[in-house]
């Protein structure tokens, strides 16, 4: 079976990884552009990239996958490419592009896609940010047979995983990036064996996971303190969260927090304590404690490390409430 790959970022990777690891033949790997990244913003090869080059394949990279564009000749140079490798399937996972019609159909067996949530739950850009931002217990992946819909594909396999609660975004990634990994290969084994297929997706429990945005990292306190716990832990690692504190002349990144079991009178956005157990706001519902802080320009620091400075330059000074 010859097998042609779509992908950027390390989830995908990992998949290629076990593609190639477990003997299957993939010809062809598109993957977009080289970005400029690093302290010189020099440019840098997708994951994706680094890996089929490692193994010789074959990597196209056009800007854009629609034929009538400003990359309308990149676009028409991968379709050329494409139609040479003679593809029998294409597998799918966090490529970044939007796949055109002439794409879709192009493979003899269509196109494949590894998407990470239990579909149709969080069809869409972000779900792994997004099931941890909703509480979600439980996240996933779908392999699934694309079609022109925005996730709306038959679902080929499906398999669940815990989402403990520490998890992050990254943590909640790799995992969900293994399983990934391990569920394509299965369903390419069933896809040669004749035994892989679909199930139309329900029309119920259908939600959608919007890109995640840099304007959402700043940290609305007149909020829950259980529902700030579940951004940050959202937004970790991207685009993390921030929170302004006294004395402070601009906003530090959260990168851990937690909900203390404490009743508060105190209006939302007061600080509570500052000690070297962490640093407790007042919410809109219940108390939030910083654990894990960085200040602009600076490194990540557990809130022990951080406070000795911050009560230096805060005009609250060291306070235990």
């Amino acid at each position: 079976m010859n097998i042609g790959f779509a992908g950027t970022p390390v989830f995908a990777q990992a998949a290629l990884e076990a593609l190639i690891q477990k003997g299957f033949r993939v010809s062809v790997v598109l993957t977009q552009p080289d970005r400029p990244g690093g302290r010189g913003m020099k440019l840098v090869a997708s994951p994706v990239k680094q890996t089929a080059q490692q193994h010789g394949i074959a990597v196209l990279q056009p800007a854009s996958l629609k034929l009538e564009s400003r990359y309308g000749d990149q676009a028409k140079a991968a379709q050329q490419a494409l139609m040479q490798a003679d593809l029998d399937v294409l597998v799918v996972a966090a490529y970044g592009l939007i796949l055109p019609p002439w794409l879709l159909s192009l493979p003899k067996r269509g196109c494949i896609n590894i998407h990470a949530s239990l579909l149709p739950r969080w069809r869409g850009a972000a779900p792994i940010q997004r099931a941890i931002e909703a509480g979600d217990r439980d996240s996933g992946i779908t392999i699934m047979q694309m079609d022109q819909g925005l996730d709306t594909g038959d679902i080929l396999i499906s398999q669940a995983i815990d989402i403990d609660a520490l998890d992050d975004a990254a943590s909640l990634h790799d995992k969900l990036a293994a399983l990934g990994a391990r569920l394509i290969v299965q369903a390419l084994d069933a896809l040669e064996q004749g035994s892989l297929k679909g199930t139309a997706q329900p029309t119920d429990g259908v939600t959608y996971a919007e890109k995640i945005l840099k304007t959402e990292s700043a940290l609305d306190l007149s909020l829950p303190a259980e529902q700030l716990a579940r951004q940050v832990r959202a937004f970790n690692p991207f685009p993390g969260a921030s929170i302004e504190l006294p004395g402070l002349p601009e906003p530090v990144k959260v990168w851990q927090a937690c909900v203390i079991d404490q009743a508060c009178d105190q209006p939302s956005g007061s600080v509570l304590a500052i000690n070297q157990s962490g640093i407790d706001l007042a919410t809109g519902q219940g108390v939030l404690r910083l654990l894990t802080l960085q200040r602009p320009g600076g490194k990540r620091q557990p809130v022990g490390q951080f406070v000795l400075g911050y009560q230096a330059t805060s005009p609250l000074g060291s306070r235990n409430v």
